[in-house]
């Protein structure tokens, strides 16, 4: 909201300078953008969607108002009628032009018909005719719209821009000459009814969507933009001036399904004032008064077949105490509230007074006692409430598991040189389908804000390749990067963990060469977090999957569990998201509820350091070169006892002296037992026990 100061003043008679009035109203909630000295200074502030109210300089100046202890001046607004309105307005035929033949329209007739056929989708519409006379806009008005960000166009559009900036109060004035029967029909668009809108774009219309029409067609969408054909033009002498209040859903589904983003649209679709509309014309009649723009003729025609109740709420000075942690005298509270448009009656005397708050109607996202207390700590200053935690009367509940399993994930990844990246869940179809489950569709998302958020990720991949290739195009060649959080698939929403690594797979150093990330850097992060819960022997086996390369890839399964799946992503994708062609990613991906529940699953146990020494042997073996290394690693286990401590591969060697379709895979067997020390006799027997399975399982022949 840009918030020119000058007009401010006028509303509320602050002294305070332009930037004591920013930093006062920004300590009651509102961020403050911007602060522009100068003939007109102006602040900008950052308006949260559930304040709509403070959308304009009226909602500002009430906040004022409840921080100096001022009085709202409200803008002068009046609807001169008849003769009494001619004499008042100051305006003769001879310097307005009104009262000319080529108007052909009586003073007493306003010529105009408004039906209101969707209640539902506009609880409330007015209407009123008035005789205009197209010019520009005096001075003062048109730098005070500048002032504001808005540019000035003519006489009556520009009034009815100053009044949604003064009071919040968006309008729409229709060329009554260009409305077929000189009606205004408020209904549901027509499937596939087109309307040239003021951008003078042509535009398909649902049945879904609420349009103003005449008794042809549809002459504007309703709460977002006007229709083409019915524009103010220059020879103008009649319009119809429409001030509405529309449901904000209606108005929000509108905007985003014809991709219109609008000073109206904006203001409707978070919650307007039902009883502005009326207030809306009298101020527009006000100003066409005052510049000499036109007047009114008949009466104000509003439609309201509903009438909504008012909304009076309890108020417990016990109930303020208790959630602000500080008393508030019962003086203050009505206070801070009445200059904010509350209506407040103390029922209660003594130590625990009681209010009855009447509710204003522009007061949206008040509808709660806990939100008239916000109010009240808003402006008594949550700088001046106590630092200490309150008392409590019931112990706290246990922490959420799922918070401590995500701070161990922070910690194994980031520990292993990841850094964490947050990204949306929400992106565009074509990136998430490559990453979906075989003949699934990813969630489409119902009322999208774009085509890049159609859809639920179905995996945190696409999200964070992206984020990938962002930092790759920036010149950061050597990226580790790690998120957490939720993906959607056909079962429903889960909770994984997903990497990302490309470029160097050490931080370079003299001391050797650079080296490419590989397909083994990736396992190792896998095994590394498994290890980080517990989980001990991760299983890695050959795995298809669309967006990893064949052979370059593995599912990872733990205790019978599937964990995820790692490997090197497509090229093809990897070039589709930004990728230099050529160059390897490499991707992994663990739920980590399944992660989770193996770790508590796990009896872990505590060791003592070894007392006793271990004794190594080295043992070369030819196997098959397509015999993958768990298999050997799983043979190995059941054949050997219990001393056996580790096994690691240390070398795989094919070429000379290697038979064709074979490998000479070296591996160190480690034993050890923490009773005594072994000996070579009984080291030997195992490690002959472990060839004879080997050979019996694989067909290994001992080098």
């Amino acid at each position: 909201m840009r918030l020119v100061y000058h007009w401010l003043t006028e509303l509320v008679a602050v002294t305070a300078d332009p930037e004591t009035v920013a930093r006062e109203i920004g300590l009651r909630g509102f961020e403050v953008a911007g602060v522009e000295l100068g003939a007109e200074p102006v602040i900008d502030f950052e308006v949260t969607a559930n304040r709509p109210d403070c959308l304009n300089h009226l909602g500002l100046a009430r906040e004022a108002a409840a921080i100096w202890g001022l009085a709202v001046s409200g803008p002068e607004s009046r609807i001169p009628d008849g003769e009494a309105g001619r004499r008042d307005s100051g305006l003769g035929a001879r310097d307005s032009g009104l009262d000319s033949p080529q108007s052909g329209l009586g003073a007493r007739e306003p010529g105009l018909q408004v039906d209101l056929e969707a209640p539902d989708l506009c609880p409330r519409y007015c209407a009123q005719v008035f005789e205009v006379r197209i010019a520009s806009s005096p001075d003062w008005l048109q730098r005070r719209l500048e002032a504001a960000g808005v540019r000035p166009i003519n006489n009556v559009v520009d009034v009815t821009n100053y009044v949604m900036l003064e009071i919040g109060q968006p309008m729409h004035a229709f060329d009554l000459a260009r409305l077929a029967g000189h009606r205004l029909v408020v209904r549901r668009a027509r499937e596939g009814e087109r309307l040239r809108t003021l951008d003078d774009v042509e535009r398909e219309l649902g049945a879904d969507m609420l349009v103003i029409a005449d008794a042809e067609r549809a002459a504007a969408v309703g709460g977002v933009l006007g229709g083409y054909d019915s524009e103010i033009t220059p020879s103008t002498t009649r319009i119809a001036l429409e001030s509405a209040y529309f449901h904000p859903a209606s108005v929000r589904l509108t905007s985003k399904r014809l991709g219109l983003k609008t000073e109206a649209s904006s203001r409707f679709e978070r919650g307007g004032d039902v009883n502005a509309p009326p207030a809306g014309i009298a101020r527009a009649a006000a100003l066409f008064q005052r510049i000499g723009a036109g007047r009114p003729v008949g009466e104000v025609i509003d439609r309201y077949p509903a009438p909504r109740a008012v909304v009076r709420l309890p108020l417990r000075a016990s109930r303020i105490a208790r959630l602000l942690g500080q008393e508030v005298p019962a003086a203050e509270v009505a206070r801070f509230l009445e200059p904010l448009g509350f209506g407040v009656e103390q029922e209660g005397e003594g130590a625990d007074p009681t209010w009855t708050v009447t509710v204003p109607s522009f007061r949206v996202d008040v509808t709660r006692e806990v939100d008239l207390i916000e109010e009240v700590g808003r402006h008594f200053g949550f700088d001046r409430l106590p630092v200490r935690f309150p008392g409590l009367a019931a112990p706290q509940p246990a922490p959420d598991p799922r918070l401590g399993r995500d701070r161990q994930l922070r910690l194994a990844l980031t520990a292993a040189g990841f850094s964490e990246s947050m990204t949306f869940a929400f992106l565009e179809r074509d990136a998430a389908l490559p990453f979906c489950e075989p003949g699934t569709e990813p969630a489409a998302i119902a009322n999208p804000l774009s085509e890049k958020f159609a859809v639920l990720r179905p995996s945190l991949l696409p999200g964070l390749v992206d984020s990938a290739a962002h930092n790759r195009r920036r010149g950061r060649k050597d990226v580790r990067l790690f998120e957490s959080g939720s993906r959607f698939t056909a079962a429903g929403e889960g909770r994984a963990v997903a990497l990302v690594w490309c470029g160097s797979a050490e931080s370079p150093h003299w001391s050797a060469p650079a080296r490419a990330v590989d397909f083994f850097d990736i396992k190792g992060a896998c095994e590394s977090l498994c290890a980080a819960f517990g989980v001990q022997g991760p299983v890695f086996a050959a795995a298809e999957s669309g967006f990893l390369v064949r052979g370059r890839s593995a599912d990872v399964r733990a205790h019978g569990h599937r964990l995820g799946v790692l490997g090197q992503l497509s090229p093809t994708l990897a070039e589709a998201r930004g990728f230099p062609a050529g160059e390897e990613v490499y991707v992994a991906e663990v739920e980590t509820e399944t992660l989770g529940r193996i770790a508590a699953g796990d009896n872990l146990r505590a060791e003592s350091l070894p007392r006793f020494p271990s004794i190594v042997r080295d043992l070369s073996i030819l196997v098959d070169e397509a015999l993958p290394a768990a298999a050997v690693r799983g043979t190995i286990r059941t054949a050997a006892p219990d001393t056996l401590a580790s096994t690691v591969e240390f070398d795989r060697y094919q070429g000379k002296g290697v038979p064709d379709g074979r490998v000479s895979l070296s591996l160190r067997l480690t034993f050890r037992t923490p009773e005594r020390t072994l000996t070579d006799d009984e080291v030997q027997e195992a490690t002959e026990r472990i060839v004879e399975a080997l050979r019996r399982e694989h067909g290994a022949e001992r080098r």
